[in-house]
């Protein structure tokens, strides 16, 4: 009757065709994720809790320990331990001379057998020995303090002659000379690589303390014959809206607070001639501040370089109190960071130079910076100026 009624009531000319009944999944795409996942954590539970995996975890150091000659209370350890390792090199024990350490690696399970012992420990214990000595770094000239090696006088040698760039200074004294130091190296890895390689050796390059390994970079720069310097930041006048970083110098700390600071960037890494300010307008001007630093650094064989950004800075009298070598920045050449102000302003460096005898610029690591101080340093030599180290501007300065 259902039919019959159906067609009765379908409209002449039209036929309807039984719709399909669709077919649904007794559950939803977001339910079965859900499943998918604690499928996943159980069998991953299952296999951290159940399942023993050696090279899971921490890496795993067997140290095989030897009985002490001479000592019979103590018996020879049957077989090796087996202890989780919290360092790459587990120490030997106190007493041991010579312990085998193997070393393997959680991921890949590579095994690495080393030999420790006193004269290991020794070695460990001398902070950053074996990257100095690789650096070319004098050990005589470094002394300990509580944030690490610092630079110091010893045998009659100072850091500034010791690590001071090689130039003809003979030639240097009988002709216009011009010095550049570029700074704000070692924070960027590729900016400070470019200064490295594409400037010549007789650039001078400043570090800041900064960055994941400025150590590494200043010792590749020392590689490359550049002459380096420490940059040592200090307070400027909108302190702290213009923070220059970490340890830096203020006028409202103690000089001991001040000088354990100063420690701290002299740490940082080795074998630079002189340091430098970096920012600083307020400290510098501040004598009361600013000469136990001057006093500290002339005491441990550094130049200074004032970087001319502050027109009342103390540093001038202070070094020549000391006897402390000096420079002060003539001009910083990119303050205007364009080709055409960069080339205007190297032409009043080289005018000065031959004015006095003796100039020295300024300049940041922008690619802009290093394509034209490249390209001027090559016309200097037809010019009748002397590219030379900073150090070596410093020394005929002291001379002049």
């Amino acid at each position: 009757m259902t039919e019959t009624a159906d067609e009765l009531s379908t409209p002449l000319g039209q036929n309807t065709e039984r719709q399909k009944r669709r077919f649904r999944l007794p559950f939803t795409a977001m339910q079965a994720l859900a499943v998918l996942l604690g499928l996943f954590l159980t069998a991953f539970l299952t296999v951290a809790l159940f399942i023993e995996n050696p090279l899971g975890g921490e890496p795993v150091a067997r140290v095989a320990l030897r009985k002490p000659a001479g000592d019979d209370k103590q018996p020879a350890a049957s077989g090796p331990t087996e202890q989780p390792a919290k360092s790459p090199l587990q120490q030997a024990p106190a007493g041991d001379n010579n312990k085998t350490v193997t070393i393997i690696d959680g991921s890949s399970g590579k095994r690495q057998d080393v030999i420790i012992g006193s004269d290991a420990a020794e070695k460990a214990d001398s902070e950053s020995a074996p990257a100095t000595a690789a650096a070319g770094i004098d050990q005589r000239l470094l002394e300990k303090s509580r944030h690490g090696m610092i630079p110091a006088v010893a045998d009659g040698l100072k850091p500034f002659t010791v690590y001071a760039a090689d130039a003809d200074r003979i030639k240097a004294a009988k002709m216009p000379v011009v010095a550049i130091v570029i700074g704000g190296l070692g924070v960027g890895a590729a900016k400070t690589t470019d200064a490295i390689m594409k400037l010549p050796p007789a650039v001078t390059l400043a570090f800041t303390p900064y960055g994941a390994d400025p150590a590494k970079l200043a010792e590749r720069a020392r590689a490359q014959r550049h002459e380096i310097l420490l940059q040592v930041p200090m307070e400027p006048f909108d302190y702290p809206d213009n923070d220059p970083g970490p340890q830096t110098l203020l006028t409202t700390l103690t000089s001991e607070q001040n000088i354990d600071r100063l420690y701290w960037h002299l740490s940082r890494f080795q074998g630079y001639a002189g340091i430098a300010n970096f920012m600083g307008a307020r400290f510098t001007a501040a004598d009361t501040v600013m000469q136990p630093i001057i006093r500290e650094a002339a005491k441990r064989g550094l130049g200074y370089l004032d970087d001319g950004s502050s027109p009342r800075s103390a540093a001038p009298s202070l070094t020549a109190a000391q006897s402390m070598p000096f420079a002060k920045a003539d001009f910083t050449i990119d303050a205007v960071p364009t080709s055409a102000e960069i080339d205007r302003t190297l032409v009043k460096l080289e005018t000065l130079a031959k004015e006095r005898g003796l100039a020295v610029g300024v300049a940041s690591a922008l690619p802009v910076s290093i394509e034209r101080i490249a390209a001027w340093i090559k016309t200097l030599e037809a010019r009748g100026i002397m590219l030379v180290p900073l150090t070596t501007a410093m020394l005929k300065s002291k001379s002049g």
